[in-house]
């Protein structure tokens, strides 16, 4: 299990461990010291950005889940299919599916030999904490300045239980599923709804974009990593938006509507936005 420590790949092992299949869970982490990891969880030293420090910590492993590292996934797919590694779920995007991106990891492991599954997730309901967590938890607002732009996000549990599907299940091979949320839904209403989950009022005040690059570059971390992305100033690749007034062009309609994958894969549809927030509802207090 590569990505163990991540938002995603907690889910992961966590699932694994609860599925009732017996599988035994190795999880990779650059510090097992502060891994954190649930009783039953073995639990190896290695970074997916030095392949030098992964020899070995996939002998007896038959199954992965790839968290795509690009410069080094070659050497990473080369060591675990030397092993004995057979199948491997790959996490990578909706932007894929799009044609708005290409992930090389996906025909790295795709050309291993191994047995694959792709696991392409839109937006992340969780991007909505690391931009607006510290805003609800000091003042209960969020300052956006779109506030009837829509999104389909995914909620992390579900992007974790297709994987531990494509991992456990043989009619998933050779598949990618493009993942959303079950509903559209605009920004007002998201804030809305971690309102509803906190059970008191959590306002909307809508800024310019100007002011809001402003703020996220000044809270640091993942808001200012992707301001300008969200806000249109660049486009998916980074590059600068060259659109009217600044404004990236790139066409995402077929991503903000929901996607039937989830459900067809799974028997069941995917959480929504409000069950994500009564499940976050803690890290926005």
């Amino acid at each position: 299990m590569t990505g163990a420590t991540g938002g995603v790949g907690r889910c992961v092992v966590r699932q694994l461990l609860d599925s009732g299949s017996g599988v035994t869970v190795r999880a990779l982490t650059r510090d097992p010291a502060r891994a954190d990891f649930p009783a039953g969880v073995e639990v190896v030293r290695g970074d997916l950005e030095d392949p030098a420090s992964l020899r070995g910590v996939f002998d007896g492993v038959d199954r992965m889940h790839v968290f795509p590292v690009e410069d080094t996934a070659a050497e990473t797919i080369a060591l675990a299919r030397a092993a004995g590694v057979s199948r491997a779920t790959v996490l990578s995007a909706a932007a894929v599916t799009t044609g708005h991106s290409v992930n090389p990891v996906e025909q790295i492991v795709e050309d291993s030999g191994m047995e694959w599954t792709h696991v392409r997730p839109g937006e992340f309901m969780t991007n909505k904490l690391h931009l607006w967590g510290p805003s609800v938890r000091a003042e209960r607002v969020v300052r956006y300045p779109f506030p009837d732009e829509q999104g389909v996000p995914v909620h992390e549990e579900d992007v974790a239980t297709m994987i531990v599907a494509g991992l456990l299940e043989d009619r998933h091979v050779g598949k990618a599923y493009t993942l959303t949320g079950p509903t559209e839904q605009t920004v007002r209403e998201q804030v809305a709804a971690i309102g509803a989950a906190l059970g008191e009022e959590v306002r909307f005040e809508e800024v310019t974009r100007e002011q809001a690059r402003e703020l996220m570059k000044a809270q640091g971390g993942f808001a200012a990593e992707h301001a300008d992305m969200f806000l249109g100033y660049a486009d998916y690749d980074g590059s600068e938006a060259s659109g009217e007034e600044g404004y990236s062009e790139e066409d995402w309609s077929e991503l903000l509507k929901p996607w039937p994958d989830f459900e067809e894969a799974t028997g069941r549809p995917p959480r929504d936005f409000a069950q994500w927030a009564r499940d976050r509802a803690d890290d926005f207090r």
